[in-house]
């Protein structure tokens, strides 16, 4: 089990960046041959990019069940936009395979938000957590004195 944190926390991270969830659901379990090289494939793609500084992947944060959705953040859309047509990585390939053997059948679901961050437009709280969220690619700081409160604390995250 993760190391509990007994601290209220927030989460400062420089610049802009972006949040991307994407999420699959099962329609039709009994289909397992269609969704489980779908679900099997995600891992591969988060250790893909995990390994690849130079992407912009700065981290996950996955919440599973039969709808799994899988919180990413990225330096900047570009990086994801990248990510997703590049032809030699993981993605491309799944995706293709995806709309070859599922496409519109309604076996299986998969959708995906993105969205822009611009710096400072943001505000966390994390109390009695392990490391999570935004605090696995920001930098944990107390929520104390200018972060006291909800509003204090996305004032503070504004740029100088």
């Amino acid at each position: 089990m993760a190391k509990i944190i007994n601290q209220r926390l927030t989460v400062k991270i420089e610049g802009d960046f972006v949040v991307f969830l994407i999420g699959m659901r099962i329609n039709r379990f009994w289909k397992f041959h269609k969704w489980i090289p779908l679900g099997s494939a995600m891992p591969k793609m988060l250790k893909e990019l995990t390994g690849k500084p130079e992407s912009g992947f700065l981290g996950f944060q996955i919440h599973g069940g039969l709808s799994p959705v899988i919180v990413q953040y990225w330096r900047s859309f570009e990086h994801l936009e990248a990510y997703a047509k590049d032809r030699i990585g993981i993605h491309y390939p799944v995706w293709k395979e995806f709309n070859r053997l599922i496409g519109s059948s309604g076996d299986v679901g998969i959708w995906h938000e993105t969205y822009k961050v611009c710096a400072g437009d943001y505000k966390c709280i994390y109390h009695n957590m392990p490391v999570y969220g935004l605090g696995k690619v920001g930098e944990l700081i107390p929520a104390t004195g200018k972060r006291e409160t909800a509003g204090e604390r996305i004032a503070a995250t504004k740029p100088e």
